[in-house]
């Protein structure tokens, strides 16, 4: 019974002592990576800085929605807009069924369904030309349960191929920025690679 006591409050103090030991060393918070370092200005750092392909306007002031966001181009066709995202303001299902009822109305009842198959997200789609065989697409949605969506009622009107050359453009002009700033990968700089 001694031993078992004496084998127990050794224990006790070991693992005490390494408790202690533990707690003295310092972890040090990471707060920089890449060169930056959080909660700094990014005007202090002397770098090259990119637009995305697009830029988005948040606009407030439009009759019958609650907000929109216009989507240009920043690369292949600066400013031209590319598309148009609205969101009424009106949220219900009902105002919804409405909205879907005039643009069957409008545009044809050929739209594909685009939502999700638990019906989260209910969204139909139009494809169009338009008179210079431009690619026009039209998304009414109806979302109230699914945060990584809009949530109410929304209506998109885009260009896709236009998108799609604003992000390639964007992308090549990344790409040979990249290639002319290679450096030899084979002498790594450990403390850029990793948060400190």
């Amino acid at each position: 019974m001694r031993n078992i006591f004496f084998t127990l409050l050794c224990s006790f103090v070991l693992v005490s002592m390494l408790t202690h030991a533990r707690a003295k060393e310092k972890i040090t918070v990471p707060l920089s990576m890449g060169g930056f370092t959080l909660n700094t200005s990014i005007d202090s750092y002397d770098i090259t800085r990119y637009d995305n392909f697009l830029k988005e306007e948040l606009v407030t002031d439009i009759a019958g929605f609650h907000k929109g966001f216009i989507s240009y181009g920043t690369c292949k066709q600066p400013g031209n807009i590319v598309r148009i995202k609205l969101k009424y303001k009106d949220k219900s299902y009902q105002f919804f069924e409405e909205l879907l009822k005039k643009y069957n109305d409008a545009f044809g009842s050929k739209a594909k369904y685009e939502g999700d198959s638990f019906g989260n997200v209910k969204a139909w789609k139009w494809s169009f030309s338009d008179d210079d065989g431009r690619r026009v697409t039209l998304v009414l949605q109806h979302n109230l349960k699914d945060t990584d969506e809009s949530i109410g009622n929304t209506v998109k009107l885009s260009l896709p191929d236009e998108l799609a050359a604003e992000r390639k453009c964007f992308n090549e002009i990344g790409f040979r920025k990249q290639d002319d700033n290679k450096t030899n990968e084979s002498k790594r700089d450990w403390k850029t690679l990793l948060p400190h």
